[in-house]
């Protein structure tokens, strides 16, 4: 279900506007108004009906972004996004009927960057991929890489070692590890991270949000939270990246 009150072009097209979106919907109706309004704003569009021709599509054709269903049939979009994940870390948006708290905390923790409930405006989700975008493609000067003991941040290349190994961490994870790294020890508090996630991006994004994707990070750095060796959380302010 789709809300239409909001029919007003959203910003003109910005630089990331070029890039492929894959739209994962098996209502056609749904997919034929959202690459509507992404065509009219210069994206190139891609479309999947169901969750296995999506998964290959991300593999086949790169996307910059992904826009997901999390109903579809024979494999839910939750489970697309976690197949997704195990090979890239393209941006996700999901779209779901289920918007309950818990829904949302869920899809976030799974690897997706946002997540807009139905029934939605489609100028909306235009604005919020634009955010995503501008986030995971914006490349700062260059910048000498941050070290936090055995994990190497390259901030330019948007990728993380630990102990000579490539980490696979979804965008927000990053912007979050890089954010810490960039503090030197200083501590963080919550609403810090959710600026350093989500910038001026619309949404209801909380704070909740930024304890989910921190214990998905810390799970992906081999942080144990008895013994931290990267991220330590500090009762009642924020976390702080462990530098000695």
């Amino acid at each position: 279900m789709v809300s239409t009150h909001s029919a007003a072009r959203v910003d003109a097209p910005v630089a990331e506007a070029a890039a492929p979106i894959l739209v994962v919907d098996d209502d056609p109706k749904i997919v034929s108004l959202v690459r509507a309004y992404l065509e009219r704003e210069g994206f190139r569009v891609n479309q999947a009906g169901d969750g296995e021709t999506a998964i290959r599509a991300v593999h086949d054709s790169a996307p910059k972004l992904v826009v997901l269903d999390v109903m579809l049939p024979e494999v839910d979009g939750f489970t697309v996004l976690r197949r997704i994940r195990e090979t890239s870390a393209v941006p996700v948006v999901m779209l779901s009927a289920r918007g309950l708290v818990t829904d949302r905390v869920f899809g976030l923790s799974e690897g997706a960057d946002d997540y807009l409930a139905k029934p939605f405006s489609p100028a909306e989700l235009v604005v919020r991929i634009k955010a995503v975008l501008r986030r995971t493609l914006a490349r700062p000067s260059r910048r000498a890489p941050g070290v936090l003991r055995d994990v190497v941040v390259d901030f330019d290349r948007f990728a993380v070692t630990r102990a000579g190994k490539p980490v696979a961490l979804t965008a927000t994870e990053f912007r979050i590890l890089a954010a810490l790294v960039a503090a030197g020890g200083r501590v963080l508090s919550r609403q810090a991270l959710l600026d350093a996630m989500y910038g001026d991006a619309p949404g209801d994004a909380f704070e909740r949000t930024v304890d989910v994707h921190v214990g998905r990070l810390r799970e992906k750095l081999g942080d144990a939270s008895s013994s931290s060796r990267y991220v330590m959380t500090v009762r009642g302010a924020g976390y702080r990246a462990c530098v000695s």
